[in-house]
């Protein structure tokens, strides 16, 4: 079966599991990358180490959301271009992406080089956690391109109708991370330079295999050179859909930066080392619901364009049910064990143990909602809305969140920087659904003109 006819008339049910099993399989693996490190740091390094790479975070989340911003943006177009036919647009749509993410992680390196020690000490590096830090992102930081081009053109082989291969493409990084970090870690007696060093090492292996099906010839969409020439319009048109992940993404490290000064100011670093073994977790539970966005986008956004718009509200329907069943086995984990799970991280450290449970317990407390915002938000990027999806991606990440972390500590100490979270993903979310409402009407009142 071709893809069209595949993304136009194959069930709905079994396109979501073929496309998003191996796109979770990729994002959870992902996120490997950062916690395998965390836990080897944690545990044979100190809990000072853990707190290092937790600070180096949000300059890591700057590099994926360059990732995202080409790599979603350019795989909403590809997938609405194929659905309309138009294959030579697409494949103008790949050249251009691929440039921008090799400019754009350029980019990210030289910046971050330059201004290392006050990027740190704006993300709240005190003096005993900076050496850390600095060790550790000095490193991630020259590998930067590995990551944006392994990470953002992984996108357009799912976009093609290829989940499996771009399953394997982070499989393989996350794999050989996994043993490296021992290596390095350990044997070399490295530290937290070893861990960083796994990392890049990983993410090049990952690149190298993604370039290789482009240039390979094994892609149904060709690499053409007259393609690399920047045009204005395709650039404009990705960083449109591509801005609310983007958006997301620098949103998250402004809030990661602000709740590592707030830890810090109500827990000390110890805090901040707990919350690298939350924010670990949390980034385990959610890569999966950003999987099945990522396997959902080219089927929502095909159907979208053929104006089968039945299968795009089915489609939405499954991803969100899919998405909280997720959520709510995460939220019944953490419920469970909060402290054995804080415990992979350094088991030593009782005082982090009792610090991290107890923040981990306030931190999920809305975790079964934040499937169905997630995947509500999705939708409006795969169908090319790019404002109603960055409102409503930054309704949770910003314009709640923040002030939720500025007032709550106020009258509830450390455990009100744990309770800003859930106090935004509840309040974002009615925000969702009363949008995602409005616009299922108006997607059956297409359908059923379509009809007539």
């Amino acid at each position: 079966m071709d893809r069209a006819k595949l993304l136009g008339e194959e069930k709905i049910g079994k396109l979501l599991i073929k496309f998003s099993i191996p796109a979770i399989v990729g994002m959870v693996v992902n996120a490997l990358y950062n916690i395998v490190d965390r836990i080897f740091i944690g545990n044979f390094v100190d809990s000072l180490g853990l707190a290092g790479v937790t600070i180096a975070f949000p300059i890591m989340i700057i590099q994926m959301a360059f990732a995202m911003l080409v790599g979603v943006g350019a795989t909403s177009l590809i997938s609405i271009r194929l659905g309309e036919g138009k294959k030579k647009e697409a494949e103008l749509i790949l050249g251009n992406a691929m440039v921008l993410l090799v400019i754009f992680s350029v980019l990210v390196s030289i910046v971050g080089l330059t201004f290392l020690d006050p990027i740190l000490k704006l993300f709240g590096a005190s003096s005993q956690v900076m050496p850390y830090s600095k060790a550790y992102l000095s490193i991630i930081l020259l590998g930067a391109v590995f990551q944006t081009i392994g990470f953002g053109m992984n996108n357009f082989i799912r976009a093609e109708g290829n989940p499996h291969r771009a399953m394997s493409t982070m499989l393989i990084g996350a794999i050989l991370n996994t043993i490296l970090d021992p290596i390095f870690i350990i044997v070399f007696n490295m530290g937290i330079r070893g861990a960083a060093l796994a990392t890049i090492i990983s993410q090049a292996v990952s690149a190298a295999w993604v370039l290789s099906y482009f240039f390979g010839g094994k892609s149904s969409l060709e690499v053409r050179k007259e393609n690399w020439r920047l045009d204005l319009s395709i650039v404009k048109g990705i960083l449109a859909i591509g801005s609310a992940p983007f958006a997301m993404q620098v949103a998250a490290s402004a809030i990661t930066t602000l709740l590592n000064h707030r830890l810090r100011a109500y827990g000390g670093d110890l805090a901040i080392s707990a919350y690298g073994a939350i924010n670990s977790f949390s980034t385990i539970l959610l890569m999966p619901i950003f999987g099945i966005n990522q396997g959902v986008q080219p089927i929502i956004g095909f159907n979208y364009g053929a104006k089968k718009y039945d299968r795009v509200k089915r489609a939405l329907f499954l991803a969100m049910i899919a998405a909280t069943s997720f959520t709510v086995i995460g939220f019944i984990v953490t419920r469970i064990f909060p402290a054995q799970l804080v415990a992979l991280f350094n088991s030593k450290d009782k005082e982090l143990i009792a610090i991290g449970a107890n923040g981990m317990k306030i931190f999920f407390t809305m975790l079964p909602v934040i499937g169905f915002q997630i995947v509500s938000s999705n939708y409006f990027q795969a169908t090319g809305k790019p404002k109603q999806a960055m409102l409503l991606s930054l309704s949770r990440q910003v314009l709640l969140l923040i002030p939720a972390i500025l007032i709550l500590p106020h009258f509830f100490d450390l455990n009100g920087v744990w309770m800003a979270g859930p106090t935004a993903d509840f309040f974002s979310s009615l925000l969702t659904g009363a949008f995602i409402l409005y616009e299922m009407r108006n997607l059956q009142a297409r359908h059923d003109d379509s009809l007539k």
